[in-house]
């Protein structure tokens, strides 16, 4: 009887040590895509080129979430309105052309996985995938800024995924 009793302490205090360990890991991870999302909002919007963007852009917005999106929404000065996004789930490399004081950042993703619309174009709107997200114009950047943005796009990635496992793995227990 009592060596029973103690098999079920044990189960049950491994299925407690579980169930903190995935929640606390659960509320890690949120905050990693927090606080990845907010810097990467910020360095770009930082480092964004306004002069270059001016002589085309009216107004821009750019914004990164905390669910791993990229934004990038443009407005020329015809009134053309362009439209850029992808989840960094997708993400594959970022390239950087230029000098520290002026240049252009590329996104690009594994397949067609950026989402491209255009409106109030002269050749009709768009909406229509890409492998590409944005050619990102930006202005004094260093090396070691461009290192901290591939960084983070790599930890959001990441983080992504992992938060997508425990995601599989808790649906695949639930059946």
């Amino acid at each position: 009887m009592m060596k029973k009793f103690t098999q079920i302490m044990k189960m049950w205090c491994f299925f407690y040590a579980a169930a903190t360990f995935f929640i606390i890991s659960g509320f890690l991870i949120t905050d990693s895509l927090t606080e990845d999302s907010v810097f990467l909002k910020n360095r770009l919007v930082a480092h964004y080129d306004d002069q270059f963007a001016a002589k085309q852009v009216t107004q821009y917005e750019l914004s990164v979430t905390s669910t791993g999106f990229c934004r990038y929404k443009r407005i020329d000065q015809d009134g053309k309105i362009e439209y850029f996004a992808f989840n960094f789930l997708r993400y594959k490399d970022a390239d950087f052309l230029g000098t520290s004081a002026r240049g252009f950042l590329y996104l690009r993703t594994k397949e067609d996985d950026v989402i491209v619309q255009t409106y109030k174009d002269r050749r009709g709107d768009v909406d229509s995938m890409a492998n590409y997200l944005m050619i990102i114009p930006l202005k004094q950047v260093e090396a070691e800024d461009l290192n901290n943005l591939a960084a983070r796009f790599v930890s959001m990635r990441e983080t992504l995924r992992k938060q997508q496992t425990q995601l599989s793995l808790r649906d695949v227990k639930q059946q």
